[in-house]
């Protein structure tokens, strides 16, 4: 039961709001020790899991460069950016996104998915398109912009992943297929898929375009 008193030190560590990452270390730190462990194995560990799982620490910290430029007007300076560009809506926005995301994804290139772009940056020019143009943005319109703007971060990053040569939803797909029987090089796997994200980019920027139109006329029609 003594090698669960690591449990115990986080619980009574956060009942008390200390430091979190303080409260772990100290935890692992314990653990190790009555679990045997000398010091130096702990740190070795310590580190292996840090490297296994470097891409979650290369998350934390493109979400705090993030919160960081937000805080700093990130938000302000992209919806009045997109308020200079004339007859500019919501849905043109969300669909020019569209075709960068999926451009960025075919080289494997990530701008940060949902929380990391498109709610600092998209969803700022989509509100300030819709405030040129209204003056203000109707509480029903903002929520359906946020699950049109991550639909089409979902849409074009799933299609678009694949057209990259290696990684990893091609060898997804390719191993899949070798299973099956099917040999295939992953370059004729791209272009297969490239006619397949065209067609979805445009089904999906064609349909938030005249849903935002459709919206504007009903929730802004009698404002005008």
């Amino acid at each position: 039961m003594i090698k669960l008193i690591g449990v115990a030190i986080v619980i009574l560590g956060f009942a008390l709001k200390l430091d979190n990452i303080a409260i772990i270390l100290v935890a692992g730190l314990v653990t190790g020790l009555v679990g045997g462990m000398d010091i130096v194995k702990i740190l070795e560990t310590l580190g292996n899991s840090f490297v296994a799982n470097r891409g979650m620490a290369i998350f934390v910290v493109v979400m705090l460069v993030t919160g960081t430029l937000e805080r700093n007007g990130l938000r302000e300076m992209a919806a009045k950016l997109i308020g200079k560009i004339k007859n500019a809506t919501a849905g043109m926005v969300i669909g020019a996104y569209g075709v960068l995301r999926l451009i960025l994804a075919a080289f494997n290139v990530s701008l940060g998915g949902t929380a990391g772009f498109v709610r600092p940056v998209v969803m700022p020019m989509a509100t300030g398109a819709v405030e040129a143009k209204h003056g203000s943005v109707d509480e029903k319109h903002l929520e359906e912009l946020k699950g049109m703007s991550s639909g089409m971060e979902n849409i074009t990053w799933f299609f678009g992943q694949v057209l990259f040569v290696g990684g990893s939803g091609a060898l997804l797909v390719q191993s899949t297929l070798k299973g099956l029987g099917y040999e295939t090089e992953l370059g004729a796997l791209a272009t297969v898929e490239l006619p397949v994200a065209l067609f979805a980019l445009v089904v999906g920027a064609v349909m938030y375009f005249f849903k935002d139109k459709r919206l504007s006329k009903t929730l802004y029609g009698q404002k005008k």
